[in-house]
């Protein structure tokens, strides 16, 4: 049976690859973004303008799907996307809902973002449909934000001190959405989705400077550092702020957490950073692709 899924955040680092691992599955997607005209989608897939935060968008975009994937949470203004998300879907009829959520969702200690993944859980858990949570520790790909301080020849920040975290592959994460969303047997399941052992960010950077065959360095920022860091980037002081808090409890310890759900999953060992970054190295100035 050919299903209709709906992606939300369907142009993000997640969402992108769940769209194109749908529509190479033969399934009917339909893709929700805020510019279909420039959103580099597969052929045959169905875009849909709007954004998590625009509910009458949501419920057009619902219309005839039997699964959703839900990205509700982009910032503290989007602390209830997931639960108006939720409603449109039951509204809508749909049967499914998968939402991509966070490692140690709903722990205050993990700042803004944990604790409105934590409300988004709840309102997918009690919306009436089959439901499954995926909590994906820190991407591989999160340290793609490197790449100009390399080229440019410097030190990359860090904000994280010797914090060590799961770091996860997000091909990996893709590709259990999909089973999630489109396969048998996920009803009810929360994933807690990490890599096959924990680094600090120390460990990252000496392993993409072995894949790109020179050093990586990096400078460690106290909190008032990381503050101002943040704000000159554009966050507002509260944003900051609980970046800051999610900032300490990783670098306490908080996500040094490994499971073996992606590989219960899948049926095949979760990707290593190493392989991540051999994989992207071409993004860093290395030889790859």
């Amino acid at each position: 049976m050919v299903l209709m899924i709906l992606v939300t955040g369907a142009t993000g680092t997640i969402g992108s690859d769940v769209v194109r691992r749908l529509a190479a599955r033969g399934e009917k997607v339909r893709a929700l973004t805020r510019d279909p005209d420039r959103a580099p989608l597969p052929p045959g897939v169905e875009a849909a303008r709007g954004h998590p935060r625009d509910l009458g968008a949501v419920a057009s975009a619902m219309a005839g799907a039997d699964a959703a994937f839900l990205v509700g949470v982009f910032g503290p203004e989007d602390a209830d996307s997931d639960r108006g998300m939720a409603a449109a879907a039951r509204a809508a009829g749909v049967r499914r809902l998968v939402k991509l959520s966070a490692i140690s969702a709903g722990d205050p200690r993990t700042g803004l973002g944990g604790i409105a993944h934590g409300h988004g859980e709840r309102a997918v858990r009690e919306s009436g449909l089959e439901w499954v949570i995926l909590r994906p520790s820190a991407f591989a790909s999160n340290t793609l934000r490197w790449a100009q301080a390399l080229r440019s020849g410097e030190p990359v920040p860090n904000m994280l001190g010797s914090g060590r975290q799961g770091v996860v592959d997000p091909r990996d994460v893709a590709e259990i959405a999909v089973a999630a969303l489109a396969g048998p047997g996920h009803a009810g399941r929360t994933y807690t989705l990490t890599g096959p052992e924990t680094l600090s960010p120390r460990d990252q950077a000496a392993t993409l400077g072995e894949v790109l065959g020179r050093r990586v360095e990096l400078r460690d920022l106290t909190p008032p550092q990381t503050r101002e860091l943040l704000v000159a980037s554009g966050w507002s002081e509260e944003a900051a702020e609980g970046m800051l808090r999610s900032v300490r409890f990783v670098a306490e310890g908080g996500n040094a957490v490994v499971t073996g759900d992606v590989a219960e999953v899948l049926g095949r060992p979760a990707r290593t950073y190493r392989e991540w970054a051999e994989d992207h190295q071409g993004a860093f100035g290395g030889d790859g692709g």
